[in-house]
């Protein structure tokens, strides 16, 4: 192990809390490689191969092919740049040069895999890096609104990424601690010699328990608090130990007392409390798995989302399907939603694609989306609707709100026009949206009365002059 780049990578941020195990196999797996001032490190156009890590120094990167006005993007020690994991960049898109003496280490991206399963605590901290990378660039290349817009998401996405994270790491800790149980309680079994027929018993007895808790429905917390009681009772009873810890898993399985009656017919006394407690760690464990496994799912619905929303490394211009763009659009803003809105969709299934900027399209979505959020204050209900009108896609937000005063309806597509407190919107929001749309050769209208406001954006199918 490299101690001296351990030590470094401990200064970094995104790595300060992991393992000197975790950081040892980074500092194993990574190589390190230094340039001087107006020396190139990454090249447009090259493979995109490795993740960079920043130890010493900047850099400065622009897109060259754009012309000597192209923005600047800055690197420097402490940041992780370059190819990340769930990124679809094949080649570099900027030639980044040393500003000052650089060291930088670089993991192959062929190491991905194996450093996501090792660490998996990087994955959706990479993902916030690859978050904020694609909201840097924006910032710099299409103006601060669209900044604004992708600024609404990040909060809620990290809040929405760190949940599944912290129960899938939850999980996988207490699992290492029941499976030592479960050996012990194994270990304690082989000491008391059972003939053959009763270990078939035994694991045919688990392998039902297993096959019911898949099946079983929630139960309330009065009734769980009843049922866990009762298996305590029976079991301290019957001299297992630490049956305070059995109980809530037999519970939650829906085991009852008649089945470990009819258990304890099988076996003797003697080893009758390390059965019953390999069964409630066989139980916990397939528990635990299913919960990690819900969890990760998790993430990688989040990841997919994060990519539909931004179409990352795709064509700026292609066929887009408008319902996919909402749904994505829905998912990363459901840290506003899911606390009192209701979301009620009405998809044309048979509505088809239109050419168009894919991710502007979805910061339209966002805008009016979480302005009837606002509108709402988190409680009420928003009905979306998509069908065809002649040679147009036409998109129905309509939200249950107090509605837009007359006064100000001809009002609120004008820049930095806004109706929130100060230091709460930038009156870009909907200015963007219209610009947006118009660019799309596209109209927006609105209706608003209280608790019905509906905007309505039509947009062309087929539109090749944009």
């Amino acid at each position: 192990m490299n101690a001296d780049l351990v030590k470094e990578f401990r200064n970094i941020s995104i790595f300060a809390d992991l393992s000197d195990e975790e950081l040892g196999w980074l500092a194993d797996h990574a190589d390190v490689a230094t340039a001087e001032p107006g020396e190139i490190v990454i090249r447009e156009n090259e493979p995109a191969e490795s993740m960079v890590i920043y130890l010493e120094g900047e850099t400065d990167g622009r897109r060259e092919s754009a012309g000597p006005d192209a923005p600047v993007y800055t690197a420097r020690a402490g940041m992780v740049t370059g190819m990340l994991p769930f990124s679809r960049m094949t080649h570099y898109t900027i030639t980044a040069r040393a500003v000052s003496h650089l060291r930088v280490a670089r993991i192959a991206k062929s190491l991905f895999p194996e450093m996501l399963n090792r660490i998996p605590a990087l994955g959706p901290r990479l993902v916030g890096i690859l978050s904020d990378r694609v909201r840097e660039v924006t910032k710099l290349d299409q103006a601060r609104e669209k900044l604004a817009s992708l600024g609404k998401l990040s909060a809620g996405l990290a809040h929405e990424l760190n949940n599944p994270a912290a129960a899938a790491a939850r999980a996988a800790n207490t699992l290492r601690t029941v499976f030592d149980k479960r050996e012990q309680a194994s270990l304690e079994i082989d000491q008391e010699n059972l003939p053959p027929e009763a270990r078939e018993t035994l694991r045919m007895i688990e392998a039902k328990a297993r096959e019911m808790q898949g099946r079983v429905s929630p139960k309330n917390a009065l009734e769980l608090s009843d049922a866990q009681q009762e298996l305590q009772s029976w079991l301290e009873a019957y001299g297992v130990n630490d049956g305070w810890e059995v109980a809530p898993v037999l519970a939650e399985a829906e085991v009852k007392i008649e089945h470990l009656e009819r258990l304890a017919e099988k076996f003797t006394p003697a080893v009758m409390s390390p059965v019953l407690r390999r069964f409630g760690a066989t139980l916990e464990i397939s528990r635990l798995l299913t919960d990690i496994e819900h969890s990760s799912c998790r993430i990688s619905e989040l990841v997919k989302a994060i990519k539909e929303y931004s179409f990352m490394d795709e064509a700026p211009r292609q066929e887009v399907d408008v319902a996919k763009g909402i749904e994505s659009t829905l998912v990363m803003l459901n840290h506003k939603l899911k606390h009192g809105i209701t979301v009620v969709r009405n998809y044309d299934p048979n509505l088809p694609r239109i050419f168009s900027f894919g991710s502007e399209l979805n910061q339209v979505w966002t805008n009016l989306i979480d302005n009837a959020a606002d509108a709402m204050k988190g409680k009420g209900e928003l009905r979306i609707r998509t069908m065809r009108e002649g040679e147009d896609v036409l998109v129905e937000f309509v939200d249950s709100g107090p509605g837009i005063p007359p006064e100000i309806q001809t009002r609120i597509f004008d820049p930095f026009f806004t109706t929130k407190p100060m230091g709460e919107g930038t009156g870009l929001g909907l200015d963007t949206v219209y610009r947006i749309v118009r660019k799309h050769h596209g109209n927006i209208s609105l209706v608003s009365r209280p608790g019905n406001t509906c905007f309505r954006v039509r947009l062309p199918i087929q539109n090749k002059r944009i």
